[in-house]
């Protein structure tokens, strides 16, 4: 079988759509299904059903979905070998990335790195910091930039450590914030619960939540325009010293900080574009940028 092949199998075995897989392959629906039905003679078993939205795999389809996945990391691992062999730092670096520190640092250090290193090209996947664990867990990025604490017995670096707050933009009282309006936003699972855990030991009315967003920085806008208050990371709200901001605290007084980490494979280190990133990233004051 084709490089391709494996290729038009692992993109169908993702996304579960004929035509999110062609769009992404970019090829014609009438392309992809023919190269499917190809395949599926060349193997003489099916290999998915149709279903009114999607498709599924049969048993026989997951098998080979699961050999192409397979195939695809033998084939990166290869080429990133070769890459290697040259004493060159190029290639691709493939990076995960959690939703606040891809908008808000992620750009600014891809820049100076290429500075330094210009024959570096980026693939760059985004979302909540529990999808990028999953990533760097599977091998499927060479790093992860996560918030939070995650299962991991690799290499991992602080990176910095930021304060949870309360931000508002009006002066109040912490006894006043079940009465007071509420901008809540959607976050990962260990976030929320550290927001809940804090709320719970402190109120036992519900907060009075009136907006439901969808992203931190939705949530900050909200707040800035005077809509109600809202609990997230002080980095967050760091550009807007006109709202009124207080740090949350623990039972014994410490403030609740959240840390953000780097994430990544000690056996990546051989490849020279993943230790040059990480050295680079370990000379940087992340937080500052």
């Amino acid at each position: 079988m084709k490089f391709q092949d494996w290729e038009m199998l692992a993109t169908l075995y993702e996304t579960e759509n004929i035509t999110q897989a062609a769009e992404r392959l970019f090829l014609s629906q009438p392309t992809l299904t023919s190269r499917l039905k190809n395949m599926e003679n060349y193997y003489g078993v099916q290999l998915m059903n149709r279903k009114q939205r999607g498709i599924t795999f049969t048993p026989e389809g997951e098998q080979l979905a699961q050999h192409a996945l397979r195939m695809l990391y033998e084939q990166r691992k290869i080429e990133e070998k070769l890459h290697n062999m040259k004493n060159q730092v190029a290639g691709t670096l493939r990076v995960g990335v959690s939703n606040f520190f891809a908008l808000n640092k992620m750009p600014k250090l891809l820049r100076l790195f290429k500075q330094n290193y210009p024959d570096v090209e980026f693939q760059v996947v985004t979302g909540w910091s529990s999808d990028m664990h999953r990533l760097i867990s599977n091998h499927d990025v060479h790093i992860s930039f996560i918030k939070g604490d995650y299962a991991w017995n690799e290499q991992k670096d602080l990176l910095y450590e930021e304060e949870i707050c309360i931000a508002s933009p009006w002066e109040f009282q912490m006894e006043d914030l079940p009465a007071l309006p509420r901008i809540d936003y959607y976050t990962d699972e260990k976030m929320r619960s550290l927001v809940e855990h804090w709320w719970y030991n402190n109120y036992k009315q519900q907060p009075n939540i009136n907006i439901q967003v969808n992203q931190v920085e939705t949530c900050k806008e909200m707040v800035v325009n005077g809509l109600g208050y809202a609990i997230l990371a002080n980095l967050v709200v760091r550009p807007h010293p006109e709202l009124f901001i207080k740090p949350l605290y623990l039972p014994d007084g410490k403030p609740i900080t959240r840390k953000t980490w780097m994430y990544y494979h000690e056996d990546t280190l051989e490849l020279n574009i993943v230790k040059a990133f990480v050295q680079f990233i370990q000379t940087i004051d992340v937080k500052a940028l």
